[in-house]
């Protein structure tokens, strides 16, 4: 078997937490509050999946390449929460004081072109867990997108 990689993640609470966070995972079975923590937070997530609430999507400034309607590959300056990128623009190319445009990142293809990037946002937070399982799903979800914006 191949080595499992980890990360650590440091955790505060008050002496109340703590307590019950312990007394919990003794409960259970577990060695400690942290497995613990790990399995109540992956538990977490699934419930949310489960209910169709997507996660929301981590975004930072960057710069990310796009192919444009005519055929123009050009880079942009956006967010990017990968593997999207969001621009102020369209197809067309940059407008600042236009629509925002979603991107699929490793591809360059342009997802969609909406009235705000809060809508981008929303778009790729839905997308993201359907996007690389099934296309057509996320070409539905994109056209539900497209039609509540206008």
């Amino acid at each position: 078997m191949g080595d499992l990689k980890t990360a650590s993640f440091h955790v505060r609470a008050t002496t109340e937490q703590a307590a019950r966070w312990a007394r919990a995972a003794e409960a259970e079975g577990h060695r400690s509050a942290g497995t613990w923590l790990a399995e109540a937070a992956d538990a977490y997530l699934k419930a949310r999946a489960r209910a169709g609430r997507p996660l929301p999507l981590a975004w930072r400034r960057g710069h990310f390449r796009v192919l444009l309607m005519d055929g123009t590959e050009v880079e942009v300056r956006g967010m990017v929460s990968p593997p999207f990128g969001e621009f102020q623009g369209s197809g067309a190319g940059r407008d600042r004081n236009r629509f925002r445009t979603l991107v699929h990142i490793p591809t360059m293809r342009i997802i969609a072109t909406l009235r705000s990037a809060r809508q981008c946002k929303t778009l790729a937070s839905e997308l993201a867990p359907v996007y690389a399982r099934d296309e057509a799903t996320a070409e539905g979800i994109t056209e539900r997108h497209r039609r509540e914006s206008t």
